[in-house]
């Protein structure tokens, strides 16, 4: 007998029926759940539907995204970069995020997704600039509609959130497009960005890029859900479930997802299956974690070559057009090569800047504490520079 059943309890045989009205669904969860297998258009019938402009936009863009992930990771290897997190296998999905935004829309990159804010317009070399270390950032992010690249592991999907519930609230016509990665979703940003979206049907789009590793730690001891578009459906939002090394695939969900939002319906989360082909950063040995055969069976199921195949199939892979597209990413990457092997002038004063509108006490006492040492260090250099003159003018005969 459980103490509900006790006799002279004070809850009534018609309370153990059931639970009040208020526990049911507010929203019915059978249209917001992803479908069985990743959504795909490459390499089935529906592949005929596509417009050819935007295929060959999409193959010229992974091109130039291939050539941009190797010039930046060489250029770690020579020193001119601190670290390096290539997106080398992912480009369908940094592209497509990209394209499927308008001007006045907002993207949301994590450290990975340089390329995803090459490809909407920011100069290589601002991108990469927070990589370098020379800046907080590299870029007016009001100016490119390009929030920072964040470091901090799903600490951007908030602020995405944020600015598109004031933007509807404003009556601004804006999204934001929000990237991250699989570890991503095991933070409590995750959670609660998608949480407060729903909430609010906000006008955002989450990208989850599940490449298999959060650095070692392969997606399977990080979840139990039948994919992170499931996630989806605890949140009160659709589920989208989509081949990422398919570009046409992920463009024509994302742009789908954004149209949804625009006009109202609310957020939608994507989980685009694709694979890291290079490791973690420049610092991680992926050797140690994962068989070279399994990155050379997902190479088989490279981007570039999926779209590659229906152009060859439609004859739109002329010789003409691949010749200037490959001209353009080595132009483009000539081009970053240079200026990044200039050595930037720095100012570690800099530091204080942008931070906060307005200085805190904090920040303009440890501004006056930083210029007092490099005064202190410039006047040492002067009184060396002197003495040495001194000391070359007295041993001359």
């Amino acid at each position: 007998m459980t103490v509900l059943e006790q006799p002279g309890s004070s809850r009534s045989k018609s309370s153990l029926a059931g639970p009040p009205p208020a526990w049911r669904p507010r929203v019915d969860p059978a249209p917001l759940l992803p479908d069985a297998a990743p959504y795909r258009l490459l390499g089935t019938d529906a592949a005929g539907r596509l417009d050819s402009g935007l295929l060959t936009r999409l193959y010229a863009q992974l091109v130039r995204g291939r050539r941009y992930n190797a010039q930046a990771t060489a250029l770690t290897r020579q020193g001119r970069l601190a670290v390096y997190p290539s997106s080398t296998g992912q480009e369908a999905c940094e592209v497509a995020a990209a394209l499927a935004l308008e001007e006045r829309d907002w993207l949301f990159p994590s450290y990975r997704d340089t390329l995803a804010a090459v490809a909407r317009g920011l100069d290589p070399v601002q991108a990469l600039t927070l990589l370098r270390g020379d800046w907080h950032n590299g870029y007016d992010p009001h100016e490119h509609h390009i929030a920072p690249l964040c470091t901090p592991l799903a600490t951007q999907l908030p602020h995405a959130v944020g600015l598109a519930h004031a933007a509807r609230l404003k009556g601004d016509d804006v999204v934001a497009l929000a990237m991250v990665g699989d570890g991503g979703t095991s933070e409590g940003d995750f959670h609660e960005a998608l949480n407060f979206a729903a909430l609010w049907q906000a006008p955002v789009v989450f990208l989850v890029q599940n490449n298999g590793f959060a650095i070692s730690v392969p997606l399977a001891k990080q979840t139990a859900a039948p994919s992170l578009a499931h996630k989806a459906v605890g949140y009160g939002m659709p589920g989208r479930l989509v081949d990422g090394n398919d570009a046409p695939a992920v463009h024509e969900v994302l742009t789908e997802a954004v149209e949804r939002a625009r006009g109202g319906g609310g957020p939608t989360l994507v989980e685009a299956v694709t694979y890291r082909i290079e490791a973690h950063t420049n610092a991680d040995d992926a050797t140690r974690y994962r068989a070279d055969s399994e990155v050379e069976t997902w190479r088989a199921h490279d981007p570039i070559a999926l779209l590659e195949r229906e152009l060859e199939a439609r004859r739109l892979l002329t010789e003409e057009f691949v010749g200037a597209t490959r001209d353009g990413a080595e132009q483009m990457a000539a081009d970053l090569r240079e200026r990044m092997n200039a050595d930037p002038v720095l100012d570690p004063m800099d530091l204080f800047n942008h931070v906060f509108a307005e200085q805190t006490s904090q920040l303009r006492e440890q501004a006056e504490q930083l210029r007092a040492e490099l005064d202190a260090e410039a006047a040492g250099h002067t009184e060396d520079a002197a003495g040495t003159d001194g000391s070359a003018e007295e041993a001359r005969p």
